[in-house]
């Protein structure tokens, strides 16, 4: 998906939030209808009968009237793939939208071609009921037959065109890689490399801190209030910005000096789960509060070093060659002697073998193990192959 910075005047960002209130509004009351259904009952209304009820609502209420209907249909179709997607077991449950967090809109048909070159780095798009809008020219605007229009929550506009990239070239030097992922170093690679996802510095940290303080002492609902929740949005989109950036760029590299990318096969969304409470031994009926803080911590590390958008994107740009090997020990078994003991990883960052005395950086150990498609038991058996391919040969210089 390619996206672009939009760059609308105050009167069309005010009708482009219109806009989305509109979709949103659509989006949560037929997904109020769908929630409403009854085993043995009469089944909730398809998206014909919903079409039909949003032109019977657009003639009754002149404020939907005044909303594109494409836009609003488009909610309803958008519901339907959900739903599909969530029957299918692909997706989550649809999910209500919010003002301020889900702002945007798709428009698709022939009205998504509307679009003029007006400068060497500038563009415009016709959306309907609001006109002509520019947006950056970063890239080739690609010839998209959908657009989705969205706002984040830094109060920025994007224009997104669904296409699907073409995926990169193997190099045919028959290389493999392998990628450990961690909170401390990012990404470790089986030739020795270690790869940091970048995020805010230390000022922008402190003045996160600050904002936050001051968040606590603003009354709700005021306007002091809106300036300082912006002003924390601006930081962590700026964060997002980087990540996603550093994402990208990884992704490519990997995937075009590697055959085969070796990354673990992690279930992050269950890795970053809330933790549950935990019982304090020493006052019956009280729990420990410093676990729970302690695994909050570690959930934005995972989440901030971009474990599962580096995964997506290296399937991506390298189909068929991104292989996923079980993790089970990786960082606790020998890439050189396959000794496998817990008392192998001396700390986060020390790996020394006890039987051969190998010493390495944890991480990397573990991506060689990776890379060579190792999964030992916790009895130290014999290692088992990510596939029964071919093993190609493995790389030792980057």
């Amino acid at each position: 998906m390619s996206r672009f910075r939009m760059c609308p005047t105050a009167a069309q960002e005010l009708a482009l939030l219109q806009q989305c209130r509109h979709a949103r509004f659509v989006w949560n009351l037929a997904l109020e209808q769908w929630s409403m259904r009854r085993p043995g009952k009469r089944p909730t209304p398809a998206y014909r009968e919903q079409s039909r009820q949003l032109t019977e609502a657009r003639a009754a209420f002149g404020w939907l009237r005044a909303g594109s209907q494409t836009v609003q249909q488009q909610a309803l179709r958008d519901l339907g793939q959900a739903i599909k997607n969530f029957r299918a077991g692909t997706h989550g449950r649809p999910t209500w939208r919010r003002a301020g967090l889900h702002e945007g809109f798709r428009i698709v048909g022939p009205q998504a071609g509307r679009i003029e070159r007006v400068g060497r780095k500038a563009a415009r798009v016709l959306v309907p009921k609001v006109g002509w809008i520019r947006f950056r020219l970063s890239r080739i605007v690609p010839d998209a037959k959908s657009y989705r229009i969205t706002r984040d929550p830094a109060g920025r506009w994007h224009i997104a065109f669904a296409v699907t990239p073409e995926p990169l070239p193997p190099p045919g030097t028959s290389k493999v890689i392998g990628v450990d992922r961690g909170v401390t170093v990012s990404a470790a690679l089986s030739t020795g490399e270690l790869l940091k996802c970048p995020g805010l510095s230390d000022v922008e940290l402190l003045r996160l801190r600050q904002l936050e303080r001051r968040l606590d002492r603003c009354r709700r609902g005021s306007r002091r209030r809106q300036r300082v929740q912006a002003a924390i949005a601006g930081l962590y989109a700026r964060a997002a910005d980087r990540r996603r950036n550093w994402v990208e760029q990884t992704s490519t590299d990997l995937a075009r000096r590697y055959d085969v990318i070796r990354v673990e096969d992690l279930r992050i969304a269950h890795m970053t789960r809330r933790a549950a409470p935990r019982p304090d031994a020493r006052k019956p009926g009280t729990y420990l509060r410093n676990h729970r803080r302690a695994k909050a911590g570690l959930n934005r590390g995972i989440l901030a070093s971009g474990w599962g958008a580096l995964v997506r994107r290296l399937e991506h740009k390298a189909p068929g060659r991104v292989e996923k090997v079980n993790p089970a020990y990786t960082s606790q078994t020998c890439s050189v002697c396959g000794h496998c003991a817990p008392e192998n990883r001396k700390s986060q960052a020390v790996f020394r073998c006890a039987s051969c005395g190998h010493q390495a950086h944890a991480d990397v150990n573990a991506a060689v193990n990776i890379a060579a498609g190792r999964a030992v038991s916790a009895r130290g058996e014999t290692p088992v192959r990510a596939s029964p391919r071919r093993e190609p040969q493995l790389a030792t210089s980057a």
